[in-house]
């Protein structure tokens, strides 16, 4: 089923405010709590929210370094690879890709030489044939998804704004 206006609304207020209550949403929304519930379960089954609790800061945990390693795998050796990226704390994401290689890893280091120490890890393991990172140097735009479910609820009243896209803006709220 769609995501409407009212799916919309409800989101937002899950990004804006995750710690408020079913009960203040509703009131907020001028809804029923139970039209908020129903809702809101029908977001999770249909995989619209996959998950809650809070947004981490890496930089905070120590490790301010961002880097994002590409990985080229010898052809067979992806899910295998794969299986082994998860084993790397560091590694905070990792995406299988089109293009240059074949996996992506978004990876988090201490500092230059802790990234190295990383890269040379990922090098050594079965079925990875080079890797290429690139290290970021700022975040311009924070993990957002607002303005998203602002187009996709038929509410997007931003009009081409930044609603949550300045690297500051937000700072605590999983968004």
């Amino acid at each position: 089923m769609p995501v409407d206006a009212l799916d919309a609304k409800i989101l937002r207020l899950l990004l804006d405010q995750p710690r408020t209550s079913v009960r203040e949403y509703a009131r907020v929304l001028g809804v029923a709590r139970g039209t908020v519930q129903a809702r809101i379960d029908r977001l999770e089954r249909d995989g619209v929210i996959t998950a809650y609790g809070p947004r981490l800061s890496a930089a905070a945990l120590g490790h301010p370094l961002l880097a994002f390693v590409h990985i080229e795998v010898t052809q067979g050796h992806l899910e295998e690879v794969a299986d082994a990226l998860a084993e790397v704390p560091q590694i905070i994401e990792a995406f299988s890709t089109t293009g240059g290689g074949d996996l992506l890893t978004r990876v988090v280091a201490r500092d230059a030489a802790h990234l190295e120490d990383v890269i040379q890890r990922l090098i050594s393991l079965p079925g990875v044939v080079r890797t290429r990172t690139e290290m970021a140097l700022r975040e311009r735009v924070a993990h957002r998804m607002l303005p998203l479910v602002e187009t996709v609820g038929g509410t997007d009243t931003s009009a081409g704004t930044s609603s949550g896209a300045s690297a500051g803006s937000g700072a605590g709220k999983a968004r």
